[in-house]
Formats: C-alpha cells, structure tokens, sequence
C-alpha cells in the first residue's frame, strides 16, 4: 500500500490534518463511509491534544470502546490509519463497551486522553438517508451513491472539533509495555508453527490448541 501522506516522524509539531489520511484509509478499508472518516477525526484530535507523531514501534498505545456487530465499527479503521496504533502490532485494543470513544496513551510520557463523538451529531447522522434509506435496509455501503455519502464524509472531516467532539482532560495512565516472545515450535500433529506460550501438551505429543481439541474428541 502507498501511503497518500508521509507519516509524520518524531521531529515534525504540526498539527495533523485527517483529510489527508482518506485516501489511505479508503485504500485499507474497502469503501467510502461517515464512520471511518470519523474515525481519522478520533485519532487527530487524540494526538493533536498530546502533541505526539504517528505511532511507529508501538511507543502509543490505543483503546476503542467498540463491542462487536453493531454501527460505526468501521471508525476502527480511520483510527489505525492516521495514530498507527494497530491490530498487527498490538497497540489497538478493543474493549468492548459498545461504545464510540477512543483513548490514546503516550507510553513515554504516560499522557492520554478520551476524544468521544458527540451524541447529537450521531443521533443527526442516523436521521440522514444515507442511514435511513440505505444502512438501514442493509444496503452495502459500497453500493450507496457517492451523493448520498460523500456530503456526510466531508461534514465530518471538515466540522469545528467542537461541536463533533467531546475531547476530555489530559490523564496519566501508566500502562507496561508487554513484552513480546520469538519463540515458536512445530505443532506433532499439524505440522504448522505454533507460538510458545500457546502450546499444550496432549498424549506426550506438544501440539497447538485447534489440534489439542480435536484429539480430546477422538
């Protein structure tokens, strides 16, 4: 993937534009869409306020309030393009309140903060038609007309932070940085590699766990 925007290294203090990060997070996520735009708001208003660079060797640390299968998950997305806190490296935590918030946290600094969507801009979204006409009948997103979805996109990237945002007082959140294991082994029935702390022993044989269940059902 080519990013549409150089991420920004640790010498740079210029404020982060979220526009600029569409592009790439279209490019990630597959279709146009409010919440993922919402998403990158999430993130620059998160490091804006700490006055931090995009995360590059875990030195943030993310928390989504998401739960599973209801609106707005694709703001997950915008937040994992424009902080670089993500899945694969272990800095996005999802933690399942079914709520919107985000909180970042500047591991050298312990600094963090809560940026929140205003209730009333998602209760304004869910009377659109781009909501009531089309998510609500289960229409992919990928199939809503651009004139329907690209006015939503730009109010959210282009409104005052205020009044999208709730942007809450500056925290210190001490948050140990786990350490990661290297070690892997080959699976005695699979075959396959297994990281090391996830292997179980069954009938002397060091197997992984998809493998230690189907032999206890033997």
């Amino acid at each position: 993937m080519v990013w549409s925007t150089p991420p920004l290294g640790a010498e740079e203090t210029t404020m982060i534009n979220p526009s600029l990060f569409l592009d790439t997070a279209v490019a990630l996520h597959g279709h146009e869409c409010p919440g993922l735009a919402l998403g990158l708001r999430l993130g620059a208003a998160a490091m804006n306020t700490l006055g931090v660079a995009r995360d590059t060797d875990t030195e943030l640390l993310g928390m989504l309030e998401l739960g599973d299968d209801h609106c707005t998950h694709c703001l997950a997305d915008g937040v994992q393009v424009i902080t670089g806190c993500t899945l694969g490296k272990g800095n996005l935590l999802k933690l399942g309140h079914g709520k919107f918030g985000f909180t970042l946290v500047d591991r050298a600094t312990k600094r963090a903060v809560r940026v929140s969507p205003r209730a009333e801009m998602q209760e304004a979204m869910r009377k659109s038609p781009f909501f009531t006409e089309y998510r609500l009948k289960n229409v992919p997103f990928s199939e809503v007309p651009a004139q329907v979805v690209e006015p939503l996109i730009r109010n959210v990237l282009q409104s005052p932070e205020e009044k999208l945002l709730l942007v809450g007082d500056e925290q210190r959140l001490e948050i140990p940085k786990r350490a990661q294991s290297l070690a892997t082994f080959r699976c005695e029935v699979c075959g396959e590699g297994v990281a090391e702390r996830y292997g179980r022993l069954s009938g002397g044989r060091r197997v992984c766990i998809p493998c230690e269940a189907s032999l206890s059902h033997e």
